[in-house]
């Protein structure tokens, strides 16, 4: 990212200055200066707050989500408007939203589609049949009501960003999301999400009460006003694409780096986790703070941003050991830790 911010590289360093991507229509971005893309973003996180009162961190941890081009999981108990704050999300940024709701009689086929018999002039002929998976953003909701067949059925999608079926593969639109949200697993009717399918979730989002003159504020414009607020469009899906490129280029210091790489690999080896992080964690968290630091205007990666970025990075990653448990810490209690 230069000093000047123009936008006049492309991710392999030469000059661009339109989108590659097949799905959305050609638009020159030769005029776009990074500027321009960073106060659109900001706006994004504006337009949303007119539907959803409070939970700033919320929507500034699955905005960063949205940059990163990576998947988040949404936990909290019924009621605290997850569905829609994803909502209020696509639609400021124009993209094409659908939701899968998930229950524990639901089949893999009803999420990624199935072949149909289908009469044409020339007779009857197997047509693939496109399921909800085929969106820019998928709200997968309570997804830990799914069975563990079900929830496989996301793996490939959530990390590959394609779907195969009857043996071929069908690409997803771009940018593609899964955006999950989970009731806490103690409740009724639950099931635990594999270790395999967390991991492809780049941030787990606790959602929690709002405050008094919050929940005072929602009661009046939701049970004694009209209809939803109006939510524009601030971040065109070309422009979102545009962001994302632009994300991957802020530059870190090699030595925050380093930090960021050490504090992911301390949790292999603290005596509170039974199992630490991944690679995948360190990865994730530089890229989540650097889009935390591209949405607060700045250039560059600092310490605070990837402090702020690490429990919800981290905390779905790791599994605590049974005497930390006994003893009631929580996965942010040792993030916290870890960090100080």
């Amino acid at each position: 990212m230069s000093d000047d911010k123009n936008w006049n590289l492309s991710d392999d360093g030469s000059p661009a200055s339109q989108t590659t991507d097949a799905d959305a229509p050609t638009v020159d971005l030769s005029e776009l200066s990074i500027e321009d893309l960073q106060s659109s973003v900001s706006a994004v996180k504006k337009e949303v707050g007119k539907r959803i009162i409070g939970q700033h961190d919320v929507v500034e941890r699955l905005l960063v989500c949205v940059l990163c081009d990576g998947n988040a999981l949404l936990e909290s108990n019924p009621g605290l408007g997850k569905t829609t704050l994803v909502r209020a999300l696509t639609e400021a940024t124009d993209l094409q939203f659908s939701r899968i709701q998930n229950t524990p009689d639901l089949m893999p086929s009803d999420i990624t589609g199935t072949e149909i018999i289908r009469e044409s002039s020339e007779g009857r002929e197997f047509v693939f049949e496109r399921g909800p998976i085929f969106a820019n953003v998928v709200l997968a909701d309570e997804i830990n009501r799914a069975t563990p067949k079900t929830q496989a059925a996301l793996l490939e999608a959530m990390q590959e960003k394609q779907v195969t079926a009857s043996g071929e593969t069908y690409s997803l639109p771009k940018p593609f999301f899964v955006l999950a949200t989970q009731n806490p697993i103690d409740q009724g009717g639950t099931y635990p999400l594999p270790e395999a399918q967390t991991d492809r979730f780049l941030m787990k989002i606790l959602v929690d009460y709002p405050e008094f003159d919050e929940e005072r504020t929602i009661v009046k414009q939701y049970a004694e006003g009209g209809s939803l607020p109006e939510v524009e469009r601030v971040l065109p899906r070309t422009h979102l694409l545009a962001a994302q490129r632009l994300v991957r280029r802020v530059p870190i210091a090699d030595d925050i780096r380093d930090r960021t790489v050490e504090l992911v690999r301390k949790t292999r080896d603290d005596d509170a986790i039974e199992f630490g992080a991944s690679p995948r964690a360190s990865m994730a968290l530089v890229l989540a703070a650097k889009a935390r630091a591209f949405i607060h205007g700045r250039s560059h990666v600092s310490w605070e941003d990837v402090a702020e970025m690490a429990a919800p990075v981290i905390r779905h990653r790791i599994i605590l050991d049974f005497r930390a448990e006994r003893e009631g810490l929580s996965p942010d209690d040792v993030v916290t830790r870890l960090l100080e």
